[in-house]
């Protein structure tokens, strides 16, 4: 079939994902080849002292994205999009969405983005002998126990952002094993929640009295490939106000974007690894032995099916970079230049390769938020420099795309230093590499590894989402989720960047300078007070 029957008869396969600044959609047809896609920008909002998102942007930002892409496929095809053969969902990881018996949320949804707890993610990665981060919707919860938040003896379920969408469509409390793994830890054994991590909580809280287990509010585990429910009414005119959409579609697990990452990447089996660069950074390294020890700075989740993956998240990426950009396009129509964004990055980023590669004597921290890898529950985004040194723009640009990757590689220093992990190549993939081989290079730099980015990087999670749904039908023919992903990359292009031994060592000066620095960050933390009211 061409593509506008592949549309028309029903056999095309759409993956949605939550991201931090857009959900976009993507539509494939069988065997992974993109089809149409669709997007709506939305942001996170501070509110409370807590980052955010509207259970109401929510479900009107799922409703815009398959509005875009209803209207991309009319335009392209010329045809409608009613039917669909299979469907995902895939949403920012972590979290804490406490829902009651009639499916309303108790608390405003708290994003990955939210380092407040600090208390909880040390006791419970002390007691559960497990490494807990603090964006980890069990780190959440427990933090609401401590603290005596009245919500908490209501609970009736406990999700993440893409498991409350799935329910909201399915009907089904149920939730993809790498997204799960970013919840509580998942033993790779069982494919379900640790039953001696489960033990362990229990007994953590058992003087609190609740009225409910753990296990009986976290959702049902799926590994990829397992039915997890289909479209109901309801769900396809949540997706579809229109009425066009029919129900019935079968539904993969939801899944995390670390897990759409690890597919869209095809870095499923041990010793590959990927990196997803945009408003937060994460490598995502496949073990091939258990780490030696419990490291609190790093994660440790599974691949979609099951594989141990060492995880090393920085909360921190692009954000104040991009805010620098926006600062440039002001300056640029103050002066009666009026730029696209698309064009300020193709113009600036190219600059960071013709600076100094250390920056040396310039400092930056892009701490919109807090970073758990380095110990901070708020950021103040700072820049300083030596007054000595020229303020020159490639010098300003690259400090600021190295310092997007500095907390990353304090991670990955514990897991390619202490413990010895080995990858033979990053596969990269989100904004940060958007701007042809800049990202890629610093990249390569920051890792010490050669970086590779597809062809396909441009189609993101959502297009990685769309490939675990399509192997949820084709499950029953016995192929592996690698074999099936070999089979969807066979043709697919990648260019790869060494990294070179002058980029390496200034990494390595500007580093050092960096890990320096956080007392500069620290202070700045405490001088400068919140404008937002707790």
């Amino acid at each position: 079939m061409d593509a506008k029957e592949v549309i028309k008869s029903g056999s095309a396969i759409l993956g949605i994902e939550l991201g931090s600044t857009r959900i976009k959609a993507s539509l494939i047809a069988p065997g992974g080849a993109p089809l149409a896609d669709g997007s709506h920008s939305w942001e996170n909002r501070l509110e409370n002292g807590i980052w955010t998102y509207s259970i109401k942007d929510v479900l009107e930002g799922v409703a815009g994205c398959f509005s875009s892409l209803r209207e991309s496929v009319t335009r392209e095809y010329g045809c409608e999009l009613t039917a669909l053969a299979s469907l995902g969902i895939s949403g920012m990881m972590h979290g804490y969405v406490a829902v009651d018996s009639e499916g309303d949320l108790l608390v405003p949804f708290r994003t990955w983005r939210n380092n407040m707890t600090e208390e909880a993610a040390a006791t419970l990665t002390e007691r559960l002998a497990s490494p807990i981060a603090q964006r980890w919707s069990v780190a959440h919860l427990y933090q609401a126990i401590l603290a005596g938040e009245e919500h908490v003896t209501r609970i009736a379920r406990l999700t993440t952002i893409a498991g409350y969408l799935h329910t909201r469509l399915t009907g089904r409390h149920a939730m993809g094993i790498d997204e799960a793994s970013g919840m509580f830890p998942v033993d790779p054994a069982t494919l379900t929640f640790s039953a001696a991590a489960l033990d362990a909580f229990e007994e953590l809280v058992r003087d609190n009295e609740l009225p409910w287990r753990l296990a009986e509010i976290l959702p049902t585990v799926l590994a990829a490939g397992e039915p997890a429910g289909s479209l109901t009414e309801e769900g396809a005119r949540i997706l579809d106000p229109t009425g066009k959409l029919s129900a019935g579609t079968p539904m993969c697990p939801p899944e995390g974007d670390a897990g759409t990452g690890m597919v869209a990447t095809n870095a499923v089996r041990p010793r590959t690894g990927n990196v997803s660069a945009g408003t937060s950074v994460f490598a995502m390294l496949v073990l091939e032995k258990p780490l030696s020890r419990v490291h609190e700075e790093i994660d440790l989740v599974l691949t979609p099916d099951g594989s141990p993956v060492a995880m090393a998240h920085s909360n921190n990426c692009t954000s104040d970079f991009d805010a620098w950009m926006a600062l440039f396009a002001e300056a640029a129509s103050a002066l009666g230049h009026e730029v696209s964004m698309d064009e300020l990055y193709g113009r600036l980023m190219p600059l960071a390769l013709k600076a100094n590669p250390a920056v040396a004597g310039m400092l930056a921290f892009g701490y919109v938020s807090g970073e758990h890898i380095t110990g901070f529950t708020e950021g103040r985004p700072l820049f300083a420099r030596d007054p000595s040194v020229p303020l020159r723009l490639p010098e300003f640009i690259r400090l600021h795309l190295m310092t997007a990757l500095g907390a990353l590689r304090s991670g990955l220093d514990i897991l390619t230093g202490e413990e010895g992990v080995e990858v033979e190549e990053i596969v990269g993939h989100g904004g940060y590499f958007k701007t042809k081989g800049v990202g890629q290079r610093l990249m390569a730099a920051a890792t010490k590894t050669p970086v590779s980015v597809m062809e396909t990087a441009g189609e993101g999670g959502a297009w990685g989402m769309a490939l675990l749904a399509e192997f949820a039908i084709r499950a029953e023919r016995s192929v592996t989720l690698p074999d099936f992903l070999d089979g969807a990359f066979a043709e697919s292009a990648k260019e790869t960047v060494a990294p070179s031994p002058e980029d390496v060592s200034g990494f390595e000066a500007f580093h050092e300078r960096y890990r320096r620095g956080l007392g500069v960050e620290r202070a700045a933390v405490e001088a400068l007070a919140s404008t937002i009211e707790p």
